[in-house]
């Protein structure tokens, strides 16, 4: 039974992470390194992550600093952050690549909220799936006998109560994300 709840626990958690990464690559308007962490470099023919091939650092609230570690990836490095379409245009002076992330218009705003917000939906539908798996777990191990029925029914409530709080964390998390986004 505890395997079951653990695993139970740690595909929650792994759903929190998913949420997280998938925020990291929405852009609020203020530099943050994050926004990179998708980007593959093909470096000598091989597809690399950017953070694998340079420095990557925020110097002020605007800008996304990335110094390579090879100066002759220049020109690769920009490539990729091209292909990876994340709406700013890279410039560089030959050894280290700048990235300014502009304003955001209210339009835009609005976009960013609507993608923020199916993250959202995204994860709570996993954590509701997640649910259905354990309480179907729980009832076949009432019906095999590994369990009595009041054990069962209390442990199909301790299952709702942690999913309640999973998704009031997840709303929690959109929340915030979409406050970071109308900020100007």
């Amino acid at each position: 039974m505890s395997h079951h709840k653990k695993t139970f626990e740690e595909r929650i958690e792994k759903t929190y992470e998913v949420l997280g990464e998938n925020l990291n690559t929405v852009r609020a308007g203020r530099a943050n390194a994050a926004l990179l962490d998708k980007v593959m470099v093909s470096y000598y023919g091989v597809p690399t992550p950017l953070k694998a091939l340079a420095n990557i650092s925020v110097p002020d609230p605007r800008t996304i600093m990335i110094t390579p570690f090879d100066v002759k990836s220049v020109s690769d490095i920009e490539k990729g952050i091209n292909e990876a379409n994340i709406g700013i245009n890279p410039t560089n002076d030959g050894k280290v690549i700048r990235l300014v992330v502009p304003q955001l218009t209210e339009e835009r705003r609005k976009e960013l909220q609507k993608v923020v917000k199916k993250y959202g939906e995204d994860a709570k539908v996993a954590i509701r799936n997640l649910r259905r798996e354990h309480n179907d777990v729980l009832k076949k191990m009432e019906k095999e006998g590994e369990l009595t029925e009041d054990d069962c029914k209390k442990e199909l409530d301790a299952t709702q109560k942690t999913i309640d709080k999973a998704v009031k964390h997840i709303d929690e998390i959109i929340e915030k994300k979409t406050k970071e986004i109308m900020e100007v």
